[in-house]
């Protein structure tokens, strides 16, 4: 039995872009709501993102309307009845009421229709099935503003249908539940899902690296990851063994530290022990070559941090840099145990706020002068001296950095038998 509730708090569906979009569609006969996640968050008083709108007119339809008002429209799924409209800059997708005639994983063949209760039982989530109207009534047909009071995350009609329909829903399940649920996750749901993980093996990566790295950033992501873990999801996803421990750990590190939630952070805690569950992972996600940096640098050699002391660790930071260091260190933190030495992790961590590396003082005119020809061996001679000179705790003193250049070019000269 459909549910209607009135939506007192969106002034944006009284003036601004979306009202202008839903005035031109809610004419002559046609009627237009926004639909999904904007509803979602209206409902739960969090920031909306995108606001898509369904309507009962045709493509062709709404590109006429739009033509006529001077609103820019692209055809960006035409195919299957999507048109985005530009509005002051903002985009908007309209989307005709439809019904899934047949499915084949994430492409469908599908037929328009004017039911709004079809078109929400076609949907993934109860939460997501809502729309609300102009006049700011919500409209709800698959019972989500139940489960929005209950913070539960709960899939439209059979799960095991709706999971075949596309399997990346298995891991759309998770996310929404740590976005947006409480409690355990819904039962019916979760067995579907761990009944369906074969499936995830038909995914690109793309699609998983997307899904995984909004999950792993979301309030409830530690409690998600421990459910997938245990319903046997995570191995499929990562080719190798997940860290729920260090995982959870990190998402306390960060918040002890009042720092923002970090995808590629959290994912490095979740699967990297060593360097080369990095690069397996990188392979397996398709990580952007940042993403890929990142992860390799924290794992490497992570485990020569714990219990350094701060002129080891001002080395560190010299060699890495501000945001390599502290993340490597923040792993090396939680896989080590969030409650052990509290204190001096925060002091490591914080030493860049603290303490700001020298540049290197020494150039390669000053071993040219003392007989050093250039080439390779320059190089080399550079190297030994930056290394002697990290040693000797950063000097700036002339005196002490003439000293260490030339008893680099001594034990050079000695060692090459120059």
């Amino acid at each position: 039995m459909s549910e209607v509730r009135l939506l007192s708090d969106a002034p944006w569906l009284a003036s601004g872009p979306a009202a202008r979009v839903l005035g031109l569609l809610n004419a002559d006969g046609e009627e237009a709501r926004v639909i999904g996640g904007a509803v979602r968050n209206a409902l739960m008083q969090i920031p909306l993102a995108d606001i898509d709108i369904a309507t009962t007119a045709l493509p062709e339809e709404v590109i006429r309307r739009a033509k006529r008002a001077s609103i820019k429209s692209v055809p960006t799924g035409i195919e299957h009845g999507t048109v985005t409209l530009v509005v002051d800059g903002q985009p908007f997708e309209v989307t005709t009421l439809r019904e899934d005639t047949e499915t084949y994983g994430r492409k469908a063949k599908v037929a328009f229709g004017r039911d709004w209760v079809r078109d929400a039982e076609r949907r993934d989530f109860t939460i997501n099935g809502l729309s609300v109207d102009a006049s700011g009534v919500v409209h709800d047909h698959v019972g989500g503003l139940a489960d929005i009071e209950a913070r539960r995350v709960r899939f439209i009609g059979d799960p095991a249908q709706r999971i075949a329909e596309d399997y990346l829903r298995i891991l759309r399940f998770f996310r929404f539940h740590a976005a947006y649920g409480a409690g355990e996750v819904d039962r019916a749901g979760y067995l579907a899902c761990v009944s369906g993980r074969a499936g995830l093996a038909g995914l690109s990566a793309e699609r998983i690296r997307i899904e995984m790295l909004k999950l792993v950033v979301a309030n409830g992501a530690a409690g998600a990851v421990v459910a997938m873990g245990d319903g046997g999801l995570l191995q499929p996803l990562f080719g190798g063994v997940a860290y729920t421990g260090p995982f959870a750990a990190m998402i306390e590190i960060e918040r002890l530290m009042g720092l923002a939630p970090s995808a590629t952070r959290r994912l490095a805690a979740l699967t990297v022990a060593v360097t080369e569950d990095a690069r397996r992972i990188a392979g397996r996600l398709r990580l952007s070559n940042a993403e890929a940096k990142a992860l390799d640098s924290m794992g490497h050699r992570w485990w020569r941090l714990p219990g350094m002391d701060e002129a080891h660790a001002k080395r560190r930071l010299y060699r890495l840099d501000e945001e390599p260091y502290r993340d490597r260190l923040l792993l090396a933190w939680a896989r080590t145990g969030v409650g052990r030495d509290v204190d001096q992790w925060r002091a490591l961590a914080t030493l860049p706020q603290r303490w700001r590396a020298p540049h290197f003082p020494l150039r390669a005119s000053d071993f040219i002068a003392r007989g050093i020809a250039e080439g390779p061996a320059l190089g080399h001679v550079l190297t030994l001296a930056e290394d002697a000179w990290l040693a000797a705790d950063f000097p700036l003193d002339p005196q002490v950095l003439s000293g260490i250049a030339d008893q680099t070019v001594s034990r050079f000269t000695r060692d090459h038998r120059l």
